[in-house]
C-alpha cells in the first residue's frame, strides 16, 4: 500500500510553534516512507475560522519548505460527503437523532449515578437512543453515533465499547468509549458537522494510510477507529508527537495565546521543532539541504522506535 500521510490544520489563526511540530513531523514521515504529503484546511467550524487564516497558513508552510503534493481541500466545501455517510449510519442504525440539551445531559448523568469523564466531557448517557426509546416527543437537534458493538444494544445493558489501538510512539493504547465519552455528536445542533464524522470521511477518500499529528488529539483516536468499523472504512496507523508547552505547562495553542510562529529565519524554527520531536542538530546551509537531512534522521528514529 502506498503510503499517503496528511497535515489538517484549523484555520483558526496561523501557525505557532506547536502546530509546526506537528506539520514537520507528518512531512518528514511521509517523505521517509516515500510518500504522499496532503494538506487539509479543516474549516468544518466555521464560526472559530480567522477570515484568511487558511491562505496565511499556506504561505507558513510553503515559508519552511512543507509543500503539498496535491492542491489543499477545504473541509467546508466536503458537506456532500459528510451528508452521504451520516445518511448511511442512520439507515445502518449506528446513528440517530438526539433532542438533548447540555442541560439534559448532565440531568440524564446525575440520574445514572455518572460523572464526567477525566477528559471533563460529559459522557452522554444514551437518553436519545432508539433502544431507550428514541426522542420521546423532543424535536431533534444533533445526530449521534451508537458507541456499542451492536447499534441496537441498551447503554445499561451491553458490554461497554473498549477501543485498542496501536500508537507508533505512545504504544498500545485503550479507551472505554462507552464511560468516557458515549454516544458522540456527528452532526451538530446548529447544522455544522462534527470534527469526528468529518475527519474519518476525509482521511478515507483522500487514501490517508499514515495519520501523524499533535498528542492531544491521542483521545479522539478510539472514536474514530469506531466509526470507520461503522463505515466500513479502513484505520489509518497512527503516531501522535511530543507537544510544545506554554509557560504555564499547557499545550501551546491559539486559544491560550500562543504568538504566529516566527519565520524570518526559517531554518531556526524548523529545528526548535525538530528539538520537539527527538531530531538531532543538523548541520545545512540551505532549507533544501536540511530537510534533506531531517528526513534520514527521521527515519532512523522512528526505525528504531518501531
Amino acid at each position: 500500500m502506498s503510503y499517503v500521510g496528511r497535515f489538517a490544520p484549523s484555520p483558526t489563526g496561523p501557525l505557532h510553534a506547536g502546530s509546526l511540530v506537528a506539520a514537520l513531523a507528518s512531512w518528514l514521515d511521509a517523505r521517509a516512507h516515500g510518500g504522499r504529503w496532503l494538506v487539509r484546511i479543516e474549516d468544518v467550524d466555521g464560526p472559530r475560522c480567522v477570515p484568511g487564516a487558511d491562505h496565511e497558513i499556506l504561505r507558513q508552510l510553503a515559508a519552511v519548505g512543507l509543500l503539498p503534493d496535491e492542491p489543499p481541500q477545504w473541509q467546508s466545501r466536503r458537506g456532500p460527503l459528510y451528508r452521504n455517510a451520516l445518511d448511511r449510519l442512520l439507515a445502518a442504525g449506528w446513528a440517530y437523532p438526539c433532542g438533548c440539551t447540555r442541560r439534559d445531559i448532565e440531568l440524564g448523568l446525575g440520574a445514572s449515578g455518572r460523572q464526567r469523564s477525566r477528559h471533563g466531557e460529559l459522557a452522554y448517557p444514551g437518553t436519545c437512543r432508539p433502544s431507550h426509546g428514541g426522542l420521546r416527543g423532543k424535536a431533534p437537534r444533533s445526530a449521534r453515533l451508537v458507541c456499542a458493538m451492536h447499534p441496537a444494544d441498551r447503554m445499561d445493558e451491553a458490554p461497554p465499547l473498549l477501543i485498542d489501538w496501536l500508537d507508533r510512539r505512545l504504544g498500545r493504547q485503550r479507551q472505554d468509549v462507552t464511560a468516557e465519552v458515549g454516544d458522540f455528536v456527528l452532526q451538530r445542533a446548529d447544522g455544522l458537522w462534527a470534527y469526528q464524522l468529518a475527519v474519518v470521511v476525509d482521511d478515507a477518500e483522500q487514501g490517508v494510510t499514515d495519520v501523524v499529528r499533535g498528542e492531544d488529539l491521542a483521545d479522539n483516536t478510539p472514536r474514530q477507529i469506531h466509526l470507520q468499523r461503522c463505515l466500513g472504512l479502513p484505520a489509518p496507523r497512527y503516531l501522535h508527537t511530543p507537544l510544545v508547552l506554554g509557560p504555564n505547562g499547557e499545550k501551546l495553542s491559539k486559544q491560550n495565546g500562543a504568538q504566529a510562529l516566527a519565520l524570518d529565519d526559517p531554518l531556526a524554527a524548523l529545528q526548535a521543532a525538530a528539538q520537539v520531536l527527538g531530531l538531532p542538530q543538523f548541520a545545512a546551509a540551505d532549507l533544501p539541504g536540511w530537510l534533506a537531512a531531517a528526513v534520514a534522521g527521521w527515519g532512523r528514529l522512528t526505525a528504531a522506535c518501531a
